[in-house]
């Protein structure tokens, strides 16, 4: 299980407690343990836990457990710099859950947070409790079983108008507590490469035009990450250019290739711009959130598109889906090289259920999958340690691709399931036909497996 990155906020609630006050009791009776949690039983418990002293006390200290958790005291129940500040405002309610709330937003993954249930309303999904769970747990946050770690974050983020009725986000609202343009949506579209070095040059400080090839090796020495000699242009400044994020100009000094010149637009905020490229940073790869977001309806008519590039990705999109229906865990995504043009990428599985097992995803849009395909997925295995080939084309599975595959299960211990177009078909008509095909696969490779006895 991965680290609670959600903090605990329990009986640390809006509904059940008064930040004013709280901040009082944290700055009067900083560094003590005893008299913070016995105000706090007085003030909102003492007439919870059905009278019961021992209950009572377990709320108190879980309330100073999520002040401690959202960082208004540390360990030691000391006021820290974020309470003090909070302390401050205290008489100006609507400045304090707007000043917590940046907080949240920037330091504690709360823009991952949001951004995630963006994201699920964008796909039509319902968001709750349990959607909410799998969908950020895919996006790198995680919190206990039963916990109430994201109701506790909503409750506070509601109270500075984040959100406005529910799981409802108000964008405009979130630019106001910034107090700066959201580029969350912005900023997760880039690649590590260009994460680094828009930080790097946000770390210089400087304004004015520096040469892209130093911030490169500033970024190489500061984030252990490595530029393309030739390509640095094409692979991070256009991107760069692109989101408004820099300017670049060409130098006309010196003799031979000139280097480019680059400085940072108003957008390159330093106070926002790092704490949120680190909530990226434990989350998966980009290309993943583009697959997360489409709902079904949209995936279906893209792979139907001309352009082969969109309904390459769409096709993804759509193996991504049959995977979540079947409950796999998202484990990452294999990129492919630069000549594929991006129109391909293998997903990785994994499934806990009863036994391990790991599946790989080859998405082909093509009219045929040759044995050549099947035959390269199957010496991927050994590198990805995987026990399932999952084989998902618009087109047919040619007759030597699939003796091939049945040759392969025969006489190993791989489960080899094609998936093709006109199952996709059944699939897009009815989602729950793909258990139907799952079967009809189990089915087959059972009879390949059969030991005589």
């Amino acid at each position: 299980m991965s680290e609670t990155n959600i903090p605990f906020g329990s009986e640390f609630s809006p509904s059940q407690t008064e930040l004013p006050q709280l901040l009082v009791f944290c700055k009067t009776y900083s560094g003590n343990k005893i008299e913070i949690e016995s105000k706090i039983l007085d003030t909102f418990f003492a007439n919870h836990g059905n009278g019961n002293k021992k209950n009572q006390k377990t709320l108190a200290m879980n309330c100073r457990l999520g002040l401690k958790a959202y960082g208004i005291i540390d360990e030691n129940s000391v006021i820290t710099d974020l309470g003090e500040k909070l302390f401050l405002l205290k008489d100006h309610t609507q400045e304090l859950y707007k000043e917590f709330a940046r907080h949240i937003l920037l330091n504690l993954n709360g823009m991952v947070f949001v951004q995630c249930i963006r994201d699920m309303f964008l796909a039509s999904e319902d968001v709750n409790l349990t959607s909410l769970r799998h969908a950020l747990a895919e996006r790198g946050l995680f919190y206990p079983s039963g916990g109430k770690h994201p109701s506790i974050m909503r409750l506070w983020l509601e109270k500075a108008g984040v959100f406005k009725k529910g799981w409802s986000v108000d964008n405009e609202k979130i630019n106001e507590v910034l107090g700066f343009e959201d580029n969350m949506e912005a900023l997760r579209s880039l690649s590590p490469l260009q994460r680094a070095f828009i930080l790097s040059l946000a770390n210089t400080g400087k304004v004015e035009f520096q040469y892209a090839n130093q911030i490169a090796r500033l970024a190489e020495a500061t984030y252990g990450v490595q530029f393309p000699e030739k390509s640095l242009p094409k692979d991070v400044l256009n991107r760069l250019v692109e989101l408004e994020f820099i300017e670049i100009s060409k130098t006309t000094e010196g003799r031979g290739a000139k280097p480019f010149l680059v400085k940072p637009t108003e957008k390159v905020n330093r106070e926002i711009l790092t704490p949120l490229l680190t909530q990226l940073e434990q989350q998966t790869d980009p290309k993943l959130i583009s697959l997360l977001r489409k709902p079904i309806s949209d995936i279906l008519i893209e792979i139907d598109s001309t352009d082969r590039y969109i309904s390459g990705l769409a096709l993804e999109a759509l193996a991504f889906k049959f995977m979540r229906i079947l409950g796999m865990n998202y484990v990452a995504t294999r990129l492919r090289a630069e000549a594929t043009g991006g129109s391909e990428v293998d997903l990785i599985f994994d499934s806990t259920r009863l036994v391990y097992s790991r599946w790989q995803i080859q998405c082909k849009n093509t009219k045929r999958v040759a044995l050549d395909d099947i035959a390269k997925e199957v010496g991927l295995t050994h590198f990805l340690k995987s026990n399932v080939i999952v084989i998902v084309s618009t087109g047919d599975i040619g007759k030597d691709a699939r003796k091939y595959s049945n040759k392969i299960m025969k006489e190993s211990n791989l489960c080899i399931v094609l998936i093709e177009g006109v199952d996709i078909e059944k699939i897009s008509q009815n989602p729950v036909a793909i258990v139907d095909v799952f079967e009809r696969e189990a089915k087959e490779t059972m009879k390949l497996k059969k030991i005589d006895l």
